[in-house]
């Protein structure tokens, strides 16, 4: 299989990854190795590149983006957010806990090998490991904001939630509910209200870029930390992806649109052993074991 098209399904796993409780795109990035590829190629966006690209160097823009390959993987992230997206969202509402206990393995697993780019597990690492489990736990069980609809307050709502999508194991949906104003985001979309979506749009414009560079130059300098970080916060999002747990939700109104039910929080319970419990623990072992092949693959 050739490089794009290896780029392109890894996209699509991106993509797919989204309707997952707990499975950022930034986790299959990471999992897969387009991650730090992918930041560098965000955090080339800056005042050089900007020049090429409004002085009319469109091939000079191109490359120093790395346009060609950030192209491709997009590209499958799109395609998998309009089609295999619906496939998971199916899986999800009639097969949860089975859905959940497949990718929970498979999650299981990646830690394992993205724990192992680590060249050096010193005590900065571990401490670093320690840290973003916690954070990616805390972050899970924290109890949601009251909405707040100030200019300033969307604008660091946008920022924030941004960021968490690119962050591995952390759900910017997510964090937007535990920030409050998950419904008024959801409901100006609905209705266009501008005064409400202009400084959210701009927070999440200004964040994607700043959050890109900051990964890219931490990366440069302290990459066995920053991975050992990020470790942490995937092995943290396991509480989310946990398949035995009673999801906590509350219904959003939306004006001139259906009421949409939102997750806000979780209640988790150790499973019986029964015959459904073990076919459960056999999806898991089945997506750990195709982490493991698609590792042997990439090797070869």
């Amino acid at each position: 299989m050739n490089a794009d098209a290896t780029l392109f399904l890894k996209g699509l796993a991106m993509g797919a990854a989204n309707v997952i409780p707990g499975v950022s795109g930034g986790t299959i990035a990471l999992v897969t190795g387009v991650y730090q590829r992918l930041i560098a190629a965000l955090g080339s966006v800056g005042p050089t590149s900007l020049r090429r690209l409004f002085g009319g160097d469109l091939a000079g823009f191109w490359r120093m983006v790395d346009g060609r390959w950030l192209s491709v993987l997009l590209a499958g992230v799109a395609l998998s957010v309009v089609t295999l997206a619906l496939v998971f969202e199916w899986l999800l509402e009639h097969h949860e806990r089975a859905t959940m206990a497949f990718f929970f393995g498979l999650i299981v697993v990646s830690i394992v090998y993205v724990g192992r780019r680590v060249s050096r597990w010193s005590a900065p690492c571990i401490a670093a490991l320690v840290v973003g489990t916690v954070a990616a736990v805390g972050i899970a069980i924290l109890a949601p904001a009251g909405e707040n609809a100030s200019p300033a307050y969307l604008f660091t709502c946008g920022l924030i939630a941004i960021s968490s999508m690119i962050l591995p194991g952390l759900s910017g949906s997510f964090v937007l509910i535990l920030m409050g104003n998950y419904a008024l985001v959801l409901g100006a979309i609905s209705a266009l209200a501008l005064d409400i979506l202009v400084p959210f749009a701009l927070g999440c414009a200004v964040g994607i870029i700043a959050f890109s560079h900051a990964l890219k130059w931490v990366f440069a300098r302290y990459e066995d930390v920053t991975l050992a970080l990020m470790s942490g916060f995937v092995l943290g999002s396991l509480v989310v992806i946990w398949p035995w747990k009673d999801t906590l939700t509350r219904s959003i109104e939306r004006a001139g649109d259906e009421p949409k039910v939102v997750v806000t929080g979780y209640d988790w319970f150790l499973p019986p052993m029964d015959a459904t419990t073990l076919g459960a623990l056999t999806l898991a072992l089945a997506g750990g074991a195709m982490i493991v092949l698609m590792e042997r693959l990439a090797a070869r």
